[in-house]
C-alpha cells in the first residue's frame, strides 16, 4: 500500500488526514486519550502542542512516530487493522534541502518490520520503498499539464516555520532557483501573540489568529482583531520584500501560493501591487496528494 506523508512543521498531512505535529510520551497507557500508539516500550499520543522546530527531522524518532500515526490512520481507513502490511512511503523535503533526500529516505527504512499497536490493534508494517520529492513542486502536480505551457512560474509554499520558493521552467522544477525563508505562519503567530500580550494584556492562541484572518466569528475585542490584521499584513509584505531581495520578482512572473499559510494570507496577497498574477492552492494536504501521484507513477515504472 502506498502512503504519502507531508511532514510539516505545524501539521502532518496525508491525502486524507491532517493533525498537529505534536507528540507526548507516556510510561503507561493514558486512560482518556483518543488515539494511542504503543511503540518502543512507550505509549505515544498526539498533542495539540506542536514539536519545536527541527531543521533536521532525522535527529530522533519523533517524526518517525508521527509517521506511524499517519500510516495507522491510512491503514485503518483502508480497512487494514491487523496482520503484516507492505507499505511504500512517499515523503518530501523543502526544495533547498532536497540534496538530503537519501538521508531522509534512510530515516524511514528499517531492517525488520515495524511492529506497534494503534488503539489496541496490533499492526506490523514492512517499509519497502521510500520516495522523496521536492515540496512545493509536488503540490502543483495536479496542474502539471497547464504548467508545461508556462515559460516561468514561481511556487511559494507558506508553511509553519518556513516559506519555500521554487522556480518552475515549463513545468519542471529548477532546483538551482529555490530558497527557504524562516518566515512562516508560526513565526508570525509568535510575533502577534507577543504584541497582543504587550499592548492589550491578553493571552491569545494560534486558533484565535487563524479565526480572525479567515473571517470567522470570535469574541475578541475589535482592537485586538485590528492588531492581528495589521501584523499579518506586515508579515505578508515582509515575505514579498524578502522574495524581491532574492531576485524573485512576482510582477514579471506568475506565482502559485500553496501551503496552510496561503489561505490565511490570500486576502492580503491577491491585491498586492507587487504581484501581477497569482493563483492559490487552498488544500493544505496538496503536497501529500502530489507525493501520492508522483509515487504512483514511479511505482508503475518499477513493475
Amino acid at each position: 500500500m502506498l502512503i504519502a506523508i507531508d511532514h510539516g512543521n505545524y501539521a502532518i498531512k496525508t491525502p486524507r488526514f491532517s493533525f498537529v505535529a505534536g507528540l507526548s510520551e507516556h510510561a503507561t497507557k493514558p486512560p482518556l486519550a483518543d488515539e494511542v500508539i504503543e511503540y518502543g516500550g512507550s505509549y505515544w499520543t498526539l498533542s495539540g502542542r506542536r514539536l519545536p522546530y527541527m531543521r533536521d527531522k532525522t535527529r530522533d524518532d519523533r517524526h518517525f512516530i508521527l509517521s506511524l500515526f499517519a500510516i495507522a490512520k491510512e491503514l485503518a481507513n483502508a480497512g487494514c487493522t491487523s496482520g503484516m502490511e507492505k507499505v511504500d512511503l512517499a515523503v518530501g523535503l523543502p526544495p533547498e534541502h532536497y540534496k538530503l533526500r537519501d538521508r531522509f529516505a534512510q530515516y524511514f527504512k528499517r531492517a525488520e518490520p515495524v511492529s506497534f499497536s494503534y488503539n489496541d490493534h496490533p499492526m506490523s508494517v514492512s517499509i519497502q520503498h521510500v520516495f522523496v520529492y521536492p515540496q512545493a513542486y509536488a503540490a502543483v502536480i495536479p496542474q502539471s499539464s497547464q504548467l508545461l505551457k508556462t515559460l516561468r512560474m514561481f511556487v511559494v509554499d507558506i508553511g509553519g516555520i518556513t516559506t519555500d520558493v521554487l522556480l518552475l521552467r515549463n513545468g519542471k522544477p529548477d532546483l538551482q532557483v529555490c530558497r527557504s525563508l524562516e518566515s512562516g505562519v508560526i513565526t508570525m503567530n509568535n510575533e502577534i501573540i507577543g504584541k497582543i500580550s504587550a499592548e492589550h494584556d491578553m493571552k491569545i492562541e494560534d486558533e484565535h489568529i487563524s479565526a480572525v484572518l479567515l473571517g470567522r466569528e470570535t469574541i475578541l475585542p475589535d482592537c485586538v482583531k485590528k492588531t492581528i490584521r495589521e501584523c499579518a499584513q506586515m508579515h505578508a509584505n515582509g515575505i514579498l520584500d524578502q522574495l524581491r531581495e532574492l531576485q524573485v520578482d512576482l510582477r514579471t512572473n506568475p506565482v502559485i501560493f500553496i501551503g496552510g499559510g496561503s489561505a490565511l494570507f490570500r486576502p492580503l496577497l491577491e491585491h498586492s501591487p507587487l504581484i501581477a498574477q497569482a493563483s492559490f492552492v487552498s488544500d493544505p494536504k496538496a503536497n501529500a496528494i502530489g507525493y501520492e501521484m508522483l509515487a504512483t507513477q514511479q511505482l508503475s515504472r518499477l513493475t
